[in-house]
C-alpha cells in the first residue's frame, strides 16, 4: 500500500525542517545515554549473572533491526509519531494506535522515572522537587523549538560521553596495573548460570537503554533530506551507543563482579570509587565519584529532555488524526513547535513523578517500547516493494525478538502494559461507537 501524506493545513499543523545528521543524531545519542546506562546493569546481573554479557549482546542485535527497520520506513514516511504513523498508514487505525498509546503511557511513566532519579542525584532526599522542576525546564528548552532541543541534547551528550569514556579509561588502566578482578571477562553461559530464561530477560531489561532511537524516528517531519539524514543518523547513534555499553558493561562485570553488581544501587560510582583506590561510597568523598555522580544526572536529563519531544511529536500526530484533542496539534507560529502538547506532556510527567515508583517502571517502559517496535516491523512488512532495502526476514526476526524478550520482562510490567492497551483500546472503541451514534442517519430516497 503507497503511502499518501496526510492532508494537514499546512499553516498549523506543519513542523520546520531544521534538523540536519549531527543534531538528529545529538538528539538521539541524548536519548539512548540516559538513565538506563547508570541503572540497568543491576536488575540485569541479577537476572542473568555475568551472563548479562549475553544478554547485552541479544538487547545489541534486536536494536540494531528495529533501528534498521525504523530507517526503511522514516525514509518512506518523513512524519511526526514514529511507529504510530507507520502502523495506521500501513497496517491500520488499530494498530496505528495501539502503537502510539503503548509509546505515550511507556515514555510517560519512562520520564518520571529518569526525572526523579536525576532529582536524587543532583539534591539527595528532595529528589521529587527538583525533577518537577527539571522537567518544567527542559519542556521550556523544547517548547523554544527543535533547534533548542538539539543543541542541549549536543551539549549533554559531550559532557556524558567525556564522562564515560574518562571512566573506561580508569578501567583499562586499573586493570592493566594489576587491579584484582572480581569476575572473569568471559560472560557465565546461560547453562551455568540463571538458564537461557534468565539471560532473555536481562536482554530485555537491557534494551531499555537502546530504545532512543526512536526519538529520531519521532522527529522525522523536522528533519532536513529524511530519505538521506533519518537511516544515517539512526544507525550512527545506535553504533556510538553499542560501543560505549558494550565498554560500560564488560567494566561493571570485571570491577564489582555480578554478585556485588546485583545488588548495586549507584555501579558505576562503585566502579569508580573501586579504580581510583579512595574511599568513596565506603566513606569520605572521591573526586571521581562525585563526577560519575554529577555525569549521571545529566545523563538523565538529556534522555528526559529526547523523551519529552518524542512524547510531544507522538501526541501531536495523533491529535492530527482525532485519536488525542485536537488542541494538540496546535503548533506555534513563531518557533515551529508542538507548545501545548509540549506542556500537557510536561505536566503528565510531573504526576509520574509524584506519584509513581522509578524502581518498577524500567520493566513496563520495555514492555511498551518492545511492543512498538514489534508495530514498526509488521508495517515494515507490508510496505511497497519500491520502498523497501531491507529482506523481509529482517523485519520477520525483529518482530519475534521483540515479541521473546517482552514476555521474557517480569510479568508485573508485562501484566502492566497489557491493562493499559486494553484501557485505550476500550476508549478508542467507545469514542467512535458515541461518533457513530451522532452521526446523522441518510434517510431513503
Amino acid at each position: 500500500m503507497p503511502f499518501t501524506p496526510p492532508r494537514y493545513d499546512l499553516r498549523v499543523n506543519t513542523l520546520r525542517r531544521h534538523l540536519g545528521i549531527p543534531g538528529a543524531i545529538s538528539i538521539g545519542l541524548a536519548s539512548m545515554i540516559g538513565a538506563g546506562v547508570f541503572y540497568v546493569w543491576a536488575p540485569a546481573a541479577e537476572a542473568a549473572g555475568a551472563g548479562l554479557l549475553i544478554g547485552l549482546l541479544i538487547a545489541a542485535v534486536i536494536a540494531t533491526l528495529n533501528a534498521l527497520s525504523s530507517a526503511q520506513l522514516a525514509m518512506a514516511h518523513p512524519v511526526s509519531g514514529g511507529a504510530y504513523a507507520y502502523g495506521r498508514a500501513l497496517l491500520g487505525q488499530w494498530w496505528g494506535f495501539s502503537a502510539g498509546w503503548l509509546f505515550l503511557a511507556g515514555k510517560t511513566a519512562s520520564a518520571g522515572a529518569i526525572a526523579l532519579i536525576a532529582g536524587e542525584y543532583l539534591w539527595p532526599g528532595q529528589g521529587r522537587w527538583v525533577a518537577v522542576g527539571a522537567i518544567a525546564v527542559l519542556a521550556t528548552v523544547n517548547a523554544l523549538g527543535v533547534r533548542s532541543t538539539a543543541r542541549f541534547s549536543g551539549a549533554f551528550v559531550a559532557v556524558v560521553l567525556v564522562g564515560l569514556g574518562g571512566l573506561v579509561v580508569l578501567v583499562v588502566l586499573w586493570a592493566a596495573g594489576g587491579g584484582p578482578v572480581a569476575a572473569s571477562p568471559a560472560p557465565v553461559l546461560p547453562g551455568e548460570g540463571a538458564g537461557w530464561l534468565g539471560v532473555l530477560q536481562s536482554a530485555g531489561l537491557l534494551f531499555f537503554c537502546f530504545a532512543g532511537y526512536a526519538r529520531m524516528a519521532t522527529l522525522g517531519e523536522e528533519v532536513r533530506e529524511p530519505r538521506r539524514t533519518l537511516p544515517r543518523a539512526i544507525l550512527g547513534a545506535l553504533a556510538i551507543a553499542l560501543g560505549l555499553y558494550a565498554a560500560i558493561g564488560l567494566s561493571v562485570v570485571l570491577v564489582l563482579g555480578p554478585e556485588r553488581l546485583a545488588g548495586s544501587s549507584s555501579p558505576l560510582a562503585e566502579v569508580a570509587a573501586i579504580v581510583t583506590g579512595g574511599p568513596g561510597l565506603s566513606g569520605g568523598p572521591n573526586t571521581w565519584v562525585l563526577v560519575v555522580s554529577l555525569v549521571a544526572a545529566l545523563a538523565c536529563l538529556g534522555s528526559l529532555l529526547g523523551i519529552l519531544a518524542g512524547l510531544s511529536r507522538t501526541g501531536l500526530a495523533m491529535a492530527r488524526d482525532q485519536e488525542l484533542p485536537g488542541s494538540l496539534s496546535r503548533v506555534s507560529d513563531r518557533r515551529g513547535s508542538p507548545v501545548v502538547a509540549e506542556l500537557v506532556v510536561a505536566v503528565l510527567a510531573m504526576a509520574a513523578v509524584l506519584l509513581l515508583d522509578p524502581a518498577r517502571l524500567v520493566g513496563f517502559s520495555a514492555t511498551c517500547v518492545l511492543a512498538y517496535y514489534a508495530i514498526a516491523h509488521l508495517a515494515a512488512l507490508r510496505q511497497p516493494v519500491a520502498e523497501r532495502w531491507l529482506h523481509p526476514s529482517v523485519h520477520v526476526v525483529g518482530a519475534v525478538g521483540c515479541t521473546l524478550l517482552a514476555f521474557t520482562l517480569p510479568w508485573q510490567g508485562v501484566l502492566t502494559a497489557g491493562v493499559v492497551l486494553v484501557v485505550g483500546l476500550a476508549a478508542r472503541g467507545l469514542r467512535l461507537a458515541r461518533g457513530a451514534r451522532r452521526r446523522p442517519r441518510s434517510r431513503p430516497a
